[in-house]
């Protein structure tokens, strides 16, 4: 924020930490790498309690090996998790995505479908996973990805309390324009990696630190 800048109320502050996030992060996107709708939800699917890096470096040849829901739907379960190892909960992961392609294969003709309720009926999918296909694969923005990034940055900045990912995607939707929403997400994700870390946030460095509420409870230190 310049120096003599004037922000006024609540809706004020708001405005102008969205202004600067905005231009702070004016080409935010996923990190994950995809081609096509299933990649993306197979690689979003991966990445729970994952990096994206290490996602990046399983699906190079994952994609290569699985270019179809039928390819998983009928892999050998034990052949799945030794493909997906790495990536961590790999028993699990293995488990809901064949099980999602199954489905996908019998329900939607093979289609990655396209709305939210669809998309949440799948085995190992929720809102996040569900928000991160519909706006990258089919434009559909029907709400906001939220992963621990959007979730430790929001509660700092003061837009929501909880942390429940529903209720601070739900207090996020209240309080931002819709036509923000998909580049939100990705602006917050990397405020996260950047500055607002977990751990030893550097809120020194921070452009939004005079609009945080929780920079000074940090004695420029951390809270998550």
């Amino acid at each position: 924020m310049s120096e003599g800048r004037q922000v006024k109320g609540v809706e004020g502050r708001l405005s102008e930490i969205l202004r600067i996030l905005s231009e702070t992060y004016p080409d935010a996107k996923v990190a994950l790498n995809f081609t096509n709708p299933l990649e993306i939800l197979i690689a979003t699917m991966l990445s729970a309690q994952c990096t994206d890096e290490r996602v990046n470096k399983v699906t190079e040849t994952l994609f290569k090996k699985y270019r179809s829901p039928e390819d998983y739907a009928k892999s050998s379960l034990k052949d799945l998790e030794k493909d997906i190892k790495s990536t961590g909960f790999y028993k699990a992961k293995a488990k809901n995505i064949r099980d999602a392609c199954r489905i996908i294969v019998e329900k939607f003709n093979s289609q990655v479908p396209k709305s939210m309720v669809e998309l949440t009926s799948l085995p190992g999918v929720g809102r996040k996973t569900a928000n991160i296909v519909l706006s990258n694969a089919y434009g559909v923005i029907e709400g906001i990805a939220v992963d621990t990034h959007v979730a430790r940055v929001s509660r700092r900045l003061g837009l929501t309390e909880s942390d429940d990912p529903n209720k601070i995607e739900q207090d996020l939707m209240s309080k931002i324009p819709k036509s923000l929403w998909f580049p939100l997400t990705y602006q917050l994700i990397e405020h996260g990696r950047r500055v607002c870390k977990a751990r030893n946030p550097l809120c020194s460095q921070c452009n939004l630190k005079k609009l945080c509420p929780s920079a000074s409870m940090f004695g420029m230190g951390a809270r998550s």
